[in-house]
């Protein structure tokens, strides 16, 4: 873990407020578009911490402005605020109040540690330049709040000549610091599949379309798309995973439904499984004698960090803390996340810090508040980079 040494001495100051604030958010969670309690908690920091506080972009989005000096370089810093729709089981002193609701990816962390760097950013003494936009975004979780909040006007609104964001990742040591330029995290595309056949009496198969059946042979045959169609030298990922059909065993179903999670690194090859996905389930179920309905639902792009930004968010971070401070060997995630659309807008760069042991998702999942001051030390570091 980080020596405190090294961490910025008026973030160390004022980190067991960050920890409480942190605590706070993590045992008050709110989902996608509903973060009420959060944005007003959010605002009302910021405008005590002096900046300029805007309301409403993407629903429950907040954006704190702050401009110091007379240098026109402008600087965007992303944070996302919502929760999942998960019931805690952590056994936390601070656990979610909420039934069913949880910060299982740690946007608490996300949050707090943005509006630690932004407390002593504000401070007279922090050294920069121009003009900072934090943007505290709302429904990153499938609800693509990055996109509203482009769409709403987010960098006519509040002009940035680049954007950066972090997640904690679970898997990697704490506090260790992990960015690549180029394709960084996959596309996600959802497709939801509606089997149409004839339904009938088990012990009379021959007089029905069995719609369990055809989504069965669906199921086996998209697993030839990557395998067989897709460059193996290209990511690409087919999951299904849901399916429904039928509720009693001696009826044969009338309808069955599919739910997939597509995600490729290249457009290219992103197109390709949409147009694969489509032809090979229709032929399919026109085998069988068939019909269906395919919502393909095009969802988050890759992510694709701008190789310039990614060579500052890493020189920010080595001068810091030396090639020590990074996690080694990086690789592209196959995960995905809706701040791909913020930086299809503006050119930036996307990292991780390390959370340590664990997975993000799962009912027994925490931020790890060790890692806090070491997210909101490097937002100070690249502000003063950058802000010059």
């Amino acid at each position: 873990m980080l020596m405190k040494s090294l961490l910025v001495p008026g973030i160390v100051e004022t980190l067991s407020e960050s920890v409480a604030l942190r605590q706070h958010l993590h045992a008050n969670p709110e989902l996608g578009y509903e973060e009420f309690s959060t944005s007003n908690l959010v605002a009302e920091k910021l405008s005590a911490y002096g900046y300029e506080v805007h309301r409403g972009l993407g629903g429950t989005g907040v954006v704190g402005t702050l401009t110091k000096g007379n240098r026109t370089r402008r600087l965007g810093l992303r944070a996302d605020m919502d929760a999942l729709p998960i019931q805690e089981q952590t056994g936390l002193n601070y656990a979610s109040k909420a039934a069913g609701k949880m910060h299982a990816c740690g946007h608490d962390g996300h949050t707090a540690a943005l509006l630690s760097a932004a407390r002593y950013l504000a401070r007279d003494d922090a050294k920069f330049e121009g003009t900072l936009n934090l943007i505290f975004q709302p429904a990153e979780e499938s609800f693509g709040g990055a996109r509203r909040m482009v769409e709403e006007g987010l960098f006519h609104l509040f002009p940035c000549d680049a954007v950066f964001a972090f997640h904690n990742m679970p898997g990697f040591p704490a506090g260790k610091i992990g960015l690549l330029p180029g394709t960084f995290m996959a596309s996600s595309d959802t497709v939801n599949i509606r089997v149409l056949g004839r339904g009938g009496h088990g012990s009379m198969p021959h007089q029905t379309v069995d719609a369990t059946l055809v989504a069965a042979y669906i199921v086996v045959a998209l697993q030839s798309i990557v395998a067989r169609n897709v460059d193996p030298r290209q990511m690409s990922v087919v999951t299904v995973g849901a399916m429904h059909a039928g509720r009693a065993p001696n009826v044969i179903a009338e309808t069955a439904e599919l739910h997939l999670s597509v995600r490729a690194y290249s457009p290219e090859i992103r197109e390709q499984l949409r147009e694969r996905i489509t032809a090979l389930v229709r032929a399919q179920a026109q085998v069988f004698g068939a019909e269906v309905e395919i919502d393909y639902q095009w969802r988050y792009p890759p992510l694709r960090n701008d190789p310039e930004m990614t060579r500052l968010a890493r020189k920010v971070a080595t001068d810091w803390l030396g090639e020590e401070g990074l996690i080694q060997n990086m690789e592209p995630l196959t995960g995905s996340e809706d701040f791909s659309f913020m930086l299809d807008a503006c050119a930036g760069c996307y990292l991780i810090v390390g959370n340590g042991e664990g997975m993000v998702h799962t009912p027994h999942y925490d931020f790890n508040d060790e890692i806090l001051p070491v997210a909101a030390s490097y937002w100070v570091k690249l502000v003063e980079a950058f802000l010059i």
